[in-house]
């Protein structure tokens, strides 16, 4: 359909009734299943697959419902980390007649938001508290996008019902690339929160694991403190360690512990903003830009450049970048959107696969070490506040100083610096050929429009928790399931959250063949 015919429910009814050849008075509701866009020619289509009710109203709802029964009684499994890894393995674990006790470093979600504002505001990260830690994790402010490839490791349908089920629009369920906006996810997760406490679980706030308490291979649950009193606590029971790509203390943990780990692949770079109407004006061969009834545009990037792949990460249309630091000395950008994605900006991070084998050293810390070296960088390049460094894009590939920066959204500020000048060379050059490839592909992307700030490293765990492949246990320690993003096995929301649900139904097996 054409895009003004798509966008009102009268359009899609006349379209039905003629493609039917029925009168359009007898359709009482139509759902949408599928929607996708398809931006390949200069007459833009959307692309729809329906459900038409014709003399009758639906008789279910337009997602499947999950029950949740009482646990309170029922043995416990302690789940570190209130993540879309963490969320999904406690409400999993109820599923299964199990409670679920969260603990959580962060702060609530709503709580969470003034740590986050305080960034802009003072210049200063609360290390327990800011775009990584809290409930909900990560993906509660980079705008709960929802598009995975990762269908074969299980359910994915299923963690979108939740969604729905807990808040989130129906839209989710249909659309080629869903996502739910940084400004409802925060209520989304509250609402499973909810669900945990209503049925019985736990779920503890500013509670910090310490430590694993371990009974000869077996571990039996966690010591913690709670951070505003400093009370020494503990938690009994099977763990599920679900702690997030940033929690580099609990590494350092396993590490001095001798609890297997080993360091695992990732991609760094630059997070690259354009204006929204640029993208929308190249994306839909229109000078006009997206127009009335098109959303903000996507793109996705992807090449090889010297034997590494460059290519375009979490991409955020009409939205803004934001400082996800997670500590002093650092400064890590990330990108997020509002649900109408309706910012004058898009971006998206612009990243360079790295392998181990390409920092030197043998330590399973290495990745995270290399990290957090080019974080610290960033930072005194930065002013050695939040200030991120940046530059033009079409500078950058020219090696050129940029003496002025364009409008940004990121709210901190920044400074003008020649990113060419001191990025690793490995990712500069990299970045520098794939931009020049990209302006080939699509006419106007490489611009001085553009803004590169500086640096985009979280975008993956730099270390795998290794586990066994059939248990999901830790492959030495009974009882210990590695989960998400943190431990290596997910890339994002979804699939987080698939894999919770999996070390949920694995940690029951474990439970029931003791």
């Amino acid at each position: 359909m054409l895009p003004h015919e798509a966008a009102t429910d009268r359009g899609l009814k006349e379209r039905v009734a003629k493609e039917l050849a029925i009168d359009a008075r007898t359709i009482t509701h139509i759902r949408v299943l599928r929607r996708s866009i398809d931006a390949r020619q200069r007459t833009i289509y959307v692309n729809l697959k329906l459900r038409v009710y014709i003399n009758e109203e639906p008789q279910d709802d337009a997602f499947a419902r999950v029950l949740y029964n009482k646990v309170e009684k029922r043995p416990p499994v302690v789940v570190v980390g209130a993540g879309p890894g963490g969320l999904f393995a406690a409400l999993r674990l109820i599923e299964l007649g199990l409670k679920p006790v969260v603990v959580e470093r962060g702060k609530d979600v709503h709580e969470r938001k003034k740590d986050l504002s305080n960034i802009t505001r003072t210049q200063k990260v609360d290390p327990e508290s800011n775009y990584c830690f809290g409930e909900g994790g990560a993906g509660a402010y980079s705008d709960g996008k929802l598009y995975t490839r990762s269908k074969k490791r299980g359910p994915t349908e299923k963690i979108l019902n939740v969604f729905c089920q807990h808040g989130a629009s129906t839209d989710i369920l249909a659309d080629a690339h869903p996502h739910i906006g940084t400004d409802r996810l925060p209520r989304v997760i509250e609402n499973m929160r909810q669900t945990i406490l209503d049925s019985g679980g736990e779920v503890h706030f500013q509670t910090k694991m310490t430590g694993l308490i371990v009974d000869g291979n077996r571990v039996e649950g966690i010591q913690a403190v709670e951070l505003p009193t400093g009370r020494e606590v503990e938690y009994r029971g099977p763990v599920i360690l679900a702690t997030g790509h940033s929690a580099r203390d609990v590494y350092r943990y396993l590490h001095a512990s001798n609890i297997e780990i080993e360091a695992k692949g990732l991609a760094m770079g630059v997070r690259l903003e354009h204006p929204a109407q640029l993208i929308d004006q190249i994306q839909y061969h229109n000078r006009e830009g997206r127009g009335r009834y098109l959303p903000a545009a996507e793109y996705s990037f992807v090449t090889q450049v010297d034997g590494r792949g460059v290519y375009s990460f979490c991409m955020c249309p009409g939205g803004f970048v934001i400082p996800a630091a997670t500590g002093p000395q650092q400064i890590v950008v990330n990108g997020m959107s509002p649900a109408n994605r309706g910012t004058q900006w898009s971006n998206s991070g612009m990243v360079v696969e790295m392998h181990p084998d390409d920092v030197e050293g043998s330590s399973p810390l290495r990745m995270m070490e290399y990290q957090e070296e080019l974080e610290r960088m960033t930072w005194q390049q930065g002013n050695m506040r939040q200030t991120a460094p940046a530059q033009r894009m079409a500078d950058f590939v020219n090696g050129r100083l940029s003496y002025d920066l364009p409008r940004s959204s990121y709210a901190p500020g920044l400074t003008a610096s020649p990113l060419h000048f001191w990025m690793p060379p490995f990712i500069v050059s990299r970045l520098q050929q794939a931009f020049k490839k990209f302006g080939q592909m699509s006419h106007g992307f490489l611009t001085n429009e553009a803004l590169l700030i500086a640096t985009e490293t979280r975008t993956s765990s730099p270390v795998r928790i290794v586990r066994d492949n059939d248990t999901l246990q830790h492959v030495r320690l009974e009882g210990l399931f590695p989960c998400g993003e943190g431990a290596g096995y997910a890339g994002g929301i979804v699939s987080a959250g698939v894999d919770g649900e999996r070390c949920a139904e694995m940690c029951y097996n474990y439970l029931t063949n003791r």
